[in-house]
């Protein structure tokens, strides 16, 4: 029997008999893994929730009710159920679904997600705007077990009462984030998972009560049996009503306790366990590995995540104090084997990057020398911290921020595009930008040994096989070529750029040589502070300049160098290339450089023009 036809709606779900469901569920899940196998996308955890999902969609309209996914990484089934399934093989290509709920995309998905922690916040907002206007609809916010530890989460976790408000949390307990999750809220999730005796106690009066009796007699039992034999929880301590653990993968107790939760009239948690990557043998045995894959025919080759933590255990063999973090990103950021080679000096935080931030503000404090890893989309979560607690205080905190430019399919909320407009603004921070591995190497020596911070940026993918530029002399501006002579130099434009956009840098001057024209090239491998000695120079003798960068062009190095021409006076024209004030639509990385024109043809031709036109 196939359900899962071209035209299947929300309405098709409902009208499909209970004992049809597994093999429904059966169905989404050979779609998710198909389509994420040639698409990549985040597979374990989709994989995990397929009957909670289909259990709450037949409780619960998501046309009228409002379901908050946190993250997202869980949504594909709800997107597949909810009138989206004929588009879902366009998952994260361009123009195609989005990898994360957005409410562009479907009258279903009600807040846009991307980064962990946010639902019940936003569900909270939404509940009482229901409540201001009248309305009757139910209210949820769907959270996994990692997001629940982050400030945020535990920040609406406490105003819950206060709102006063009808709340479901349904909570996604898998014991995983991205690697195992951490921290002392686990442990408490954990033994209230095995707390079998009020399992048993729990369910059987809830399923047995009818349901405008259940918040009646649960209160008259609370004090009576609560700390009797259930474990202690700071659910039940918030004024929000634990129930469960339940388990996540049977569909029909699944929908009965979503029933009982719809006629409940306060705030409930639902604690629901299922196996993250459920479905497939090697997700399900190895989560850690399955939680995203890339599309099966991406290159393999070394990246630039392997060769900075490989620089830091080099670092740390010769430096005690050197201390690595992480906020449950070590598989990402690849710092497994610094975790084994030195315990003592790893911490993988979870998800809680500004805890990490300011808890590497007081090693430093302290005396040693930490490193924290942190994809440039979460550095923005802790942007505070690296003001307040680092910079003002001039600390040797190394922020190593991975992923900075384009990154592709993950869509908006994953774009690196911002840590160069903020960071040039932070006093004390340095910013090192390599465009290769021995300027990695040299970026991350140098900031072993400065006494305040240091921000070092690199991007999503492979690292150049060979080096792009010289040998090392002047960290801050580095003169990758020339142009044809010097007596033609006023004729000649010259081009700046940093990072990833070296190599576009290198690909426009090999298109301008076929014109005959020969640019200079500029490596700004120290984007702040800027050699100010080697810019004056450049600005004096190039007719035109062009800086092209992969971070917003405001406060980007484009806008610093047209700081710089006004303040001089220089009479030179510029030309910047780099991310507009656009959100950056999900599609490969070659596709979002075409989109927003940072390719080697399109700049020659703008040079080109401005040049006629200087």
């Amino acid at each position: 029997m196939e359900f899962l036809k071209s035209g299947f709606s929300y309405e098709d779900l409902l009208r499909i008999d209970e004992k049809n469901l597994p093999v429904l569920a059966d169905e989404v899940r050979a779609v998710i893994i198909d389509t994420v196998k040639k698409n990549g996308g985040h597979l374990g955890s989709s994989l995990g929730v397929v009957e909670l999902t289909i259990a709450m969609l037949r409780k619960f309209n998501p046309f009228n009710d409002r379901i908050i996914f946190d993250v997202g990484h869980q949504s594909y089934p709800y997107k597949i159920l909810t009138d989206r399934f004929d588009k879902f093989s366009t998952l994260r290509l361009m123009d195609g679904l989005s990898g994360f709920p957005r409410r562009s995309e479907s009258p279903c998905d009600h807040f846009n997600t991307g980064h962990s922690s946010t639902s019940i916040s936003a569900a909270l907002g939404y509940a009482k705007a229901r409540d201001l206007l009248h309305e009757k609809r139910h209210i949820i916010a769907f959270i996994g077990d990692a997001s629940l530890i982050n400030g945020l989460a535990l920040e609406a976790l406490n105003y819950v009462h206060e709102t006063n408000t009808k709340l479901i949390i349904v909570l996604n307990d898998n014991r995983h984030s991205i690697s195992n999750r951490v921290g002392g809220f686990s442990t408490m999730l954990a033994r209230l998972s095995s707390n079998n005796l009020y399992t048993r106690f729990k369910n059987e009066l809830k399923l047995k009560m009818k349901a405008n009796r259940i918040e009646k007699i649960l209160r008259k039992f609370r004090d009576t049996f609560k700390f009797l034999i259930k474990p202690s929880n700071m659910f039940d301590e918030l004024d929000i009503n634990y129930w469960g653990p339940f388990d996540g993968h049977n569909i029909k107790k699944a929908e009965e306790i979503f029933e009982l939760a719809k006629n409940f009239k306060r705030p409930v948690l639902l604690h629901f366990n299922t196996i993250k990557g459920k479905g497939l043998r090697e997700a399900e045995e190895n989560p850690t590995k399955y939680h995203q894959l890339s599309p099966l025919n991406e290159k393999k080759s070394r990246t630039w995540s392997e060769a900075a933590s490989k620089i830091a255990e080099e670092l740390a063999m010769n430096d005690d104090r050197i201390i690595c973090f992480t906020a449950a990103m070590a598989t990402g950021v690849k710092l497994e084997k610094f975790a084994r080679e030195f315990p003592d000096r790893f911490f993988d935080v979870g998800i809680a990057e500004s805890h990490m931030l300011t808890m590497a503000a007081g090693l430093a404090a302290g005396g040693m020398r930490p490193w924290v890893f942190i994809y440039s989309t979460f550095l923005q979560r802790a942007m505070d911290q690296l003001m307040h607690d680092i910079a003002l205080q001039n600390l040797p905190v190394v922020i190593m921020v991975d992923r900075a430019g384009l990154s592709g399919s993950d869509g908006d909320t994953h774009q690196g595009v911002l840590d160069i407009s903020w960071g040039r603004a932070i006093p004390n921070l340095e910013i090192y930008a390599p465009c290769d591995e021995n300027s990695l190497n040299e970026a991350m020596l140098i900031a072993s040994k400065r006494n305040g911070p240091t921000l070092i940026r690199y991007p999503r993918g492979s690292i150049p096989e060979k080096n792009l530029s010289p040998e090392i002399k002047n960290n801050g501006l580095v003169k990758i070529s020339d142009g044809q002579a010097v007596g033609r130099l006023k004729s000649e434009f010259a081009l700046l750029g940093y990072g990833a956009s070296v190599i576009t840098m290198l690909e426009t001057r090999k298109l301008a040589e076929e014109k005959n024209f020969y640019p200079a090239l500029y490596d700004v491998r120290r984007v702040k502070p800027l050699d100010f000695d080697l810019l004056d120079e450049i600005l004096k003798n190039y007719q035109l300049v062009a800086t092209l960068e992969e971070n917003y062009m405001p406060g980007g190095l484009g806008e610093a160098v047209a700081a710089r021409i006004a303040e001089k006076n220089f009479d030179v024209k510029l030309i910047r290339f780099g991310v507009p004030d656009v959100c950056v639509k999900h599609a490969t990385q070659e596709q979002q450089r075409e989109l927003y024109g940072l390719t080697p043809e399109n700049i020659f031709n703008e040079c080109m023009k401005g040049l006629k036109n200087a």
